[in-house]
């Protein structure tokens, strides 16, 4: 083995650097001018890239060049071009070795990843900045539009936003407008910044510690291995809970810290009166007042909530409080645009795309797509079950509602990090594809209550037959 061999550092010590280095640079961007600030987050941004990605950063500058072209050239059709642009080439980028050219490294395709729903954002944001301000002029009156540009962003604000250092490789996702508040805040330093960012970094530590502890015992690749089938049913079950939680271990720890060097530059900082949602920023208008006392948050680059992931009773709501920038985003852009009208499968066709933006590996639609076939099932035995219950019995009814909720996402979470077919579904296999079982259980024992719950109220309408 030659001694001069460069020595490969892990990928996880070089996201663990870059977060862990975010949040002290960060402070020190609060003491910036806009103009240096955003000259200095592009240029960290781009070494940062550069440094990580080699030359796979050219797939990155291609797709925000592209991007440009399509939004110069026809701003009306910008968000559906934009759209399958980047989506197409993030195929190509997967598939390149395809063609003979070199594999992207996996930063890279995290900036890929975080670039493609800036991009879409931003194109939508350019075409209401368009579509309001002709509004103006034909109404004499300002738009109330909440949050809307001021003006067409140049191609220098496009780069700047899109190879920004804060979230480049972890996220969480944040539209251009949040970008340009962040540059023109008007007394950075003034923001608060300790305090909330030990705030969501005082229990990093712990979840770092569960997520290496439990790894430790309950490795995935033994999944892989045929010994495992060996065991009974009750040990395979249980595998799958230990893996979702070492799972969310790792990323509660991950996204915690990079929402603290996020909160540490003071981006996503809004006052509290201002409703922000997690990825949209601001829902309602607001002006600071000086001669008043403002409570900021922090709420629009919020892209965890542990608590409720772990504990809220719903499989669609569970979805809400995990990557909760990213579902803002599938919220606005693609699940309105869906081409199903029912509830049902207009989520279907959300997972798909979601399932498509992760990757191709088979493993993330067979999860994904396993979504709305659980909340098809919670829909109807909510309206079959739940709804006769007393108040005591709707209680009940929700422990076991949760319970099975966390099963679902353990269940699911194994597509998730097995990655290919075979190997998801060998492990179904191996426990019976029970929560596909249950669901369809589900779905049928609803219809058939619903059904019973339909003719007994038809029975009490029919009037009475007269007696002679």
């Amino acid at each position: 083995m030659s001694a001069s061999r460069e020595m490969k550092i892990p990928d996880e010590a070089v996201y663990l650097g870059y977060l862990v280095a975010s949040i002290p640079v960060g402070f020190l961007f609060r003491h910036l001018s806009p103009p240096v600030k955003q000259g200095a987050a592009l240029l960290l941004g781009l070494s940062v890239t550069v440094a990580t990605c080699n030359i796979h950063a050219l797939h990155s500058l291609v797709t925000v060049i592209g991007t440009w072209i399509i939004i110069k050239s026809s701003w009306r059709h910008a968000p559906a071009l934009s759209l399958s642009w980047t989506f197409v080439y993030l195929l190509f980028f997967r598939l390149v070795d395809w063609f003979g050219l070199p594999k992207p490294t996996p930063f890279a395709n995290a900036i890929q990843l975080i670039l493609t729903l800036k991009l879409v954002s931003l194109a939508n944001e350019v075409k209401s900045f368009h579509v309001e301000k002709k509004q103006e002029v034909s109404s004499f009156s300002k738009s109330p539009v909440i949050g809307g540009l001021s003006q067409e962003p140049s191609v220098y604000d496009i780069l700047s936003y899109s190879y920004c250092y804060l979230g480049l490789m972890t996220g969480p996702f944040f539209r251009f407008q949040t970008y340009m508040d962040w540059l023109k805040q008007p007394s950075p330093l003034s923001l608060p910044g300790w305090t909330p960012c030990l705030q969501r970094l005082k229990l990093v530590p712990v979840y770092g510690a569960l997520f290496l502890a439990v790894n430790a015992f309950f490795p995935l690749n033994y999944v892989r291995m045929e010994e495992f089938l060996d065991h009974n049913f009750f040990f395979r079950f249980f595998y799958m809970v230990a893996v979702f939680f070492v799972f969310r271990m790792r990323f509660y720890a991950a996204w915690c810290g990079a929402e603290a060097g996020l909160i540490s530059a003071g981006l996503g900082c809004y006052p509290e009166k201002a409703l922000s949602k997690p990825g949209g920023g601001p829902t309602i208008s607001y002006s600071p007042d000086p001669s008043a006392e403002e409570n900021y948050d922090f709420r629009t680059i919020q892209n965890i909530d542990c608590y409720n992931t772990d504990f809220c009773v719903k499989v669609r709501h569970g979805m809400r409080y995990w990557n909760m920038t990213v579902q803002w985003w599938l919220h606005h852009y693609i699940y309105p645009n869906a081409p199903f009208r029912a509830y049902t499968l207009r989520a279907g066709w959300t997972m798909f795309i979601s399932a498509y933006w992760h990757g191709l590996h088979p493993g993330y639609y067979l999860s994904f797509l396993t979504i709305p076939l659980c909340i098809a099932a919670e829909s109807s035995m909510e309206a079959a079950v739940r709804s006769r219950l007393g108040p005591g019995g709707q209680k009940a009814f929700d422990w076991v509602h949760w319970f099975l909720k966390m099963r679902a996402y353990d269940y699911m979470c194994m597509g998730f990090v097995l990655l290919d077919a075979s190997g998801t579904i060998a492990y179904w296999t191996s426990i019976y594809f029970v929560i596909h079982v249950v669901a369809v259980c589900c779905i049928v024992g609803g219809k058939v209550l619903k059904g019973g719950k339909r003719e007994q109220k038809v029975e009490k309408e029919k009037p009475a037959e007269k007696t002679d």
